[in-house]
């Protein structure tokens, strides 16, 4: 390998401006465009640029999504910056744009080194060396460390961690052999938010209620990962949870050093048990929860009331979920084995009894579901909207990214229609199911005009209690509207 010290960094995405919409590049969501943007904040690459400012590295961290930048504005940039290494975070449907990216900057620089990261590299690395000039990708979830170690070995020679993709002199592709996730996450860093841009990601979110807000990790990894195709699932391969006090200490700077009225938690699945008892009692203790809202993912079918209580008093005010189906077939087939259908209708409605926000994320176009098992999973979604039990919903088809289990069983099957990455982005539907693909899109759209119904209108008038949730319905309807503006 080359011995060119790193001096200079650069944490980026490459422009999207030549597409329909903003990216969607999120660890709980899948790909798609969006007319109407909201901007997730990029938490791993964050903490990838703080530990190496924190270490004596020059770093920049160039904001092309939130900032709506061109091709042209980035590559000006890229010219002013002259960073020794530029690093992209990947998701499947954009590996295209990036690699084309890719052979432009090694053209004009061709020392600079480039290093990959992400769910698709980590399930397939090899295709991105092949297919492309980078130099090296961090396979795993904890990209941020992986950057610092690589910096480490290229600058000092440190001792290369396992999970990482090379060249040798002579062209060949070696690898240090499988990711190792083992760090205590307590070792992270709190976020540098300054360097990180955080104010281009404050206010542009569909789940803020107020603003500013930000986003935190409190865990990395998910016991619910059998057929799931969320990106982390690919990244993480086991459990990892920071202390619930270092947790309440972030939230706490936050809100004293940036007035953060808002943090969106984006582990994909909040932690329960004691560590979540202490979080909230020390949220309570502290009196963050009358400053602080918290906005969280959580697993349908796991929490009792009084946990939902518990953390009402705390300080949450939206609890993110995802119906995988109306139908207990698909929930055995996705592994959640100790739940059912029933059990998960009945955690909205304790949630929402307890006076928290529920929003709701539906999955359609299973390759084993017919039309039936969709109007089974409609009119459970439609008396939930209907009864005031969901503040807000949305739809999608569903996506398998490679390396989930799902992609592995719908590739062994013969049922994956296509391995062109640009399809991945939610636009069409990859896989063989048991309908055309328009009636699927015709379904999804039975979803959101669920939203107009005036049943669920007056349902949406009636929970409000301030201004903040009146802002909060007219962002909610706004969101529906980008659906449509995204397909017509």
């Amino acid at each position: 390998m080359r011995k060119k010290q790193i001096n200079k960094v650069c944490i980026t995405y490459p422009s999207f401006e030549y597409n329909i919409g903003y990216p969607l590049i999120s660890l709980n969501k899948q790909f798609q465009w969006l007319k109407n943007p909201t901007y997730s904040y990029p938490i791993i690459p964050s903490y990838a640029a703080t530990f190496l400012k924190n270490n004596g590295i020059n770093v920049v961290f160039l904001d092309t999504i939130a900032r709506n930048m061109t091709t042209i504005e980035w590559f000006e940039n890229i010219d002013e910056i002259q960073p020794d290494l530029i690093f992209f975070e990947v998701k499947t449907p954009i590996i295209n744009y990036i690699w084309d990216t890719i052979d432009v900057i090694k053209e004009k620089y061709p020392n600079t080194y480039i290093v990959l990261a992400g769910d698709h590299v980590t399930a397939l690395p090899e295709e991105s060396m092949e297919k492309s000039k980078t130099d090296f990708i961090l396979t795993g979830g904890d990209y941020d460390m992986l950057l610092f170690n690589l910096v480490n070995h290229i600058n000092n020679g440190d001792k290369l961690n396992k999970g990482i993709y090379y060249r040798t002199s002579n062209g060949n592709i070696k690898n240090t052999g499988q990711f190792v996730l083992e760090e205590s996450l307590d070792r992270l860093p709190f976020i540098d938010r300054n360097l990180t841009n955080w104010k281009l990601y404050s206010k542009i979110n569909d789940h803020f209620k107020k603003t500013p807000g930000t986003f935190i990790m409190s865990g990395r990894g998910s016991i619910y990962n059998n057929y799931n195709s969320n990106s982390s699932n690919v990244l993480f391969n086991n459990i990892r949870l920071r202390n619930p006090i270092n947790v309440v200490d972030e939230i706490e700077y936050l809100n004293k050093r940036y007035g953060i009225k808002e943090v969106i938690d984006t582990t994909v699945y909040f932690p329960t048990g004691e560590w979540l008892s202490l979080f909230c009692e020390t949220m309570k203790e502290r009196k963050l929860n009358k400053k602080v809202y918290i906005d969280c993912y959580m697993y349908l079918g796991v929490l009792e009331y009084q946990d939902y209580k518990m953390m009402k008093k705390a300080g949450f005010k939206t609890i993110i979920f995802n119906l995988p189906s109306g139908n207990a077939k698909t929930i055995e087939k996705l592994g959640i084995t100790d739940n059912s259908v029933e059990n998960m209708i009945n955690s909205i409605k304790l949630a929402k009894k307890a006076g928290l926000f529920t929003d709701m994320m539906v999955k359609l176009g299973y390759p084993w579901e017919n039309e039936e098992d969709i109007i089974n999973t409609f009119e459970i979604v439609k008396y939930l909207m209907l009864n005031g039990y969901i503040n807000s919903m949305n739809a999608f088809i569903f996506v398998p990214y490679p390396g989930t289990k799902l992609f592995k069983y719908c590739d062994e099957n013969n049922l994956i229609v296509t391995k062109n990455w640009f399809d991945y982005d939610m636009r069409k539907n990859i896989m063989k199911i048991d309908m055309e693909d328009d009636k699927i899109f015709k379904y999804i759209e039975c979803f959101y005009n669920l939203s107009f119904n005036p049943l669920y209108v007056m349902q949406k008038i009636k929970s409000i209690r301030d201004i903040y949730d009146i802002k909060y319905h007219i962002k909610s309807f706004k969101n529906v509207l980008s659906y449509y503006l995204n397909n017509y």
